[in-house]
């Protein structure tokens, strides 16, 4: 049988279904272990006046890697080192101020002791996250962390799983803590990530979208309804808003409306004043709107474009559904 070759006896189910199982008892034993010593390096790292550096061997340091950012995104400022780079050079990332987590399972990683003598000059915070607390990197930190003792899923007992499932479940731990002590919020989150789907639904607002200055239509009341079809198909939002000399908001002409006057056989006079036939009193909202709450009054009122009007009820823009989805907002 070649190394690619599949056995028909190998239940994968199962399989899965016992590796999830181990895991599960993985984190049962880590909460087991959080007590005192969790709140104090809560604490120490709320009082960081720099940087969580976060360090770690192999697939510690992946974990590492994901703590790191998992702390950064949620208001902990926070960075990994690869503890064998740190040795060559990138120790100097490390300044009076940080803190740091050294994570190691056995508690004895050679490249993270190493470090310690830097650390300790420093007088840089370290807190260590291993199994237990008998190895010598936990037993020179001032606050260890432990994961407390619990089967591998591997089951040659090599390869890190639980430990590593654990490790990574303390670090979201850690994270959720810091991030209620702060009073972390959604628009806190959503500055962090502004290119995501979040960032946009909640840093977007109407002023960044809304169409102003040359690209808003706009007549006025005596308009003749030759030229309001002009300005309607020249801007392309399917209205135009109608102001008096101060820009104040009168009302608006929509394409919808020049439907509904043709449907009713009023015939179509196109020298007709707009002010005969506009709408008024149209549904308007404020520049400083969030435009994810723009959509949801869109879809409330069942229309597809708003006016936006300052405090004085003064045209600035007109903002539309398709300016909405188009920046993701929808």
């Amino acid at each position: 049988m070649t190394a690619h070759s599949q056995s028909p006896s190998v239940n994968f189910k199962k399989i899965a279904l016992d590796t999830l199982k181990i895991e599960q008892q993985a984190l049962d034993v880590l909460a087991a272990q959080i007590d005192e010593r969790f709140k104090h390096a809560c604490e120490i790292m709320l009082n960081c006046q720099g940087r969580v550096v976060i360090t770690g061997m192999g697939k510690s340091g992946h974990i590492g890697r994901k703590m790191a950012a998992t702390f950064a995104s949620t208001g902990t400022p926070s960075f990994f080192v690869h503890p064998g780079e740190a040795g060559h050079g990138d120790l100097g990332m490390i300044v009076k101020g940080d803190v740091v987590i050294a994570i190691s399972n056995s508690g004895k990683s050679d490249e993270i002791m190493m470090l310690m003598p830097i650390i300790k000059h420093l007088n840089v915070p370290l807190i260590t996250i291993s199994a237990t607390d008998r190895g010598p990197m936990p037993q020179n930190a001032d606050i260890a962390l432990t994961l407390g003792e619990a089967t591998e899923a591997c089951p040659l007992g090599l390869a890190p799983t639980s430990s590593t499932t654990a490790t990574l479940a303390l670090g979201d731990a850690l994270a959720v803590a810091l991030l209620e002590a702060r009073g972390f919020t959604s628009d806190d989150f959503a500055r962090s990530h502004p290119a995501g789907a979040l960032g946009k639904r909640l840093l977007l607002h109407v002023k960044h979208l809304m169409h102003t200055d040359k690209n808003l239509p706009k007549v006025s009341p005596d308009t003749p309804m030759s030229k309001v079809l002009y300005e309607i198909s020249d801007k392309r939002l399917g209205l135009t808003t109608v102001v008096d000399n101060d820009d104040t908001l009168l009302g608006i002409f929509t394409d919808g409306d020049l439907r509904r006057l043709i449907d009713k056989q009023q015939g179509f006079d196109v020298n007709r004043a707009v002010s005969d036939v506009m709408t008024k009193n149209p549904a308007t909202i404020s520049a400083e709107l969030r435009a994810v709450d723009a959509l949801e009054r869109l879809h409330d009122k069942k229309i597809n474009q708003f006016v936006v009007v300052n405090k004085n009820n003064q045209v600035i823009g007109v903002i539309s559904m398709h300016d909405l989805i188009q920046a993701g907002v929808a």
